[in-house]
């Protein structure tokens, strides 16, 4: 059946977690934030390095990424607690995410007497949130409620010929479905941007997908830094990799063959279904924390090297192409898709196999970075710290 269990939210989203995120407002309140998460099981600490010296565009996008963590469907209730001296404003977190009818409280540490007073509140406050979640059952819903997103890291030369092209059958077959999927990492788009503007749906989303790969190029050329016809990452290199350009052309198969719909901001709430681009660095967490920000229940993730990197709200599946991978991080990867390249198996069925997988992480199966406790979240600065 093209269905999963999932939870209904009050805004009309589907969970495939049912998680109390607690999210701080800064780094001055992440002990805060882990000691009542290291009290609560249930809880996920969402920790950051921002809140502090940022101002304008830069300021702008952590706090719409912060919201957009606690809109996300993973989270079924948040706490919200700030030092009470930051640039963002708790109420400025919690009140979109309290429009939408979510359980949501606020804490600030200088208002109840400092670190160990605001620890013993906030873990009476999340435990009154907790019990709110126990009552929760999972229902059946459709696939295509599903947001996914698509990345990549720790490439090898065989992400492009196995891995990657099994995420796009995924990819295809959720967008033919009705259903959403992100494909991120702009630096990764740089020199093959013009094969996913050919196939935009319009001038006007065309032109968009050039202008953020334009624009990132740019920020980097600035520190002095030309990204085309090479490659930044050793890791790719030694992957097999030779440049940045054919580090794209396996990239963007991720997508599938479906047109790309709309071109997001960084963590900008994800509205249309189909397949959206984000502007996300090549960063996997930074690049994942902004999906997951922009409404992904789960993603996808290709991965030639091993990268065991999670994320605190949404399952991070981890796909190989590369056998000596997954048998070397057994412990990391979820799905093994090697058997491609020896022709036991074609992309199709690795398709479904992998899309097997996803179904059965929306009802419920913990994926291995799940297991080990990975919740690698940061989100991306584009600006100077002052």
């Amino acid at each position: 059946m093209n269905q999963f269990l999932g939870y209904r939210r009050p805004d009309g989203k589907v969970g495939v977690r049912n998680h109390l995120a607690i999210i701080s407002c800064s780094i001055y309140a992440n002990r805060v934030v882990a000691a009542i998460g290291e009290r609560i099981p249930q809880a996920v600490p969402i920790l950051h390095q921002g809140g502090i010296g940022q101002y304008g565009a830069d300021l702008a996008q952590t706090i719409r990424a912060l919201i957009g963590t606690g809109l996300n469907p993973n989270a079924a209730a948040c706490l919200i607690i700030a030092m009470g001296n930051e640039a963002i404003d708790p109420y400025t977190i919690a009140d979109p995410i309290d429009r939408t009818g979510k359980p949501v409280k606020i804490l600030k540490i200088m208002n109840v007497g400092g670190t160990s007073a605001a620890i013993e509140k906030g873990y009476r406050l999340a435990e009154q949130l907790q019990l709110t979640l126990s009552t929760l059952e999972r229902e059946p819903y459709p696939m295509t409620e599903l947001i996914i997103g698509l990345e990549c890291g720790g490439s090898d030369f065989t992400s492009g010929l196995a891995s990657n092209p099994t995420l796009g059958a995924v990819a295809d077959h959720l967008v033919l479905a009705g259903g959403t999927v992100i494909l991120s990492e702009t630096t990764e788009l740089i020199g093959a941007e013009h094969i996913l503007a050919r196939r935009s749906v319009s001038s006007e989303v065309s032109q968009r997908l050039v202008e953020i790969v334009q624009r990132y190029e740019a920020r980097v050329q600035a520190t002095g830094f030309d990204m085309r016809g090479g490659n930044p990452s050793p890791g790719n290199i030694a992957g097999g990799l030779t440049t940045i350009e054919e580090k794209s052309l396996g990239c963007v198969v991720k997508g599938g063959t479906t047109p790309v719909m709309k071109v997001v901001e960084y963590a900008d709430l994800v509205k249309d279904r189909g397949l959206v681009v984000m502007d996300t660095p090549g960063n996997d967490v930074e690049s994942v924390t902004g999906m997951v920000a922009g409404g992904a229940q789960i993603v996808l993730f290709t991965t030639g090297r091993g990268t065991p990197t999670g994320n605190p709200l949404a399952p991070v599946i981890k796909v190989t192409g590369n056998s000596y991978t997954a048998a070397a991080m057994a412990a990391n990867v979820d799905v093994d898709v090697s058997a491609i390249l020896t022709g036991e198996m074609d992309t199709a069925e690795a398709g479904a196999l992998l899309y097997q997988f996803l179904q059965d992480v929306a009802n419920g199966r913990l994926v291995k970075a799940e297991e080990h406790g990975n919740t690698e979240f940061a989100i991306h600065r584009i600006g100077m710290t002052v």
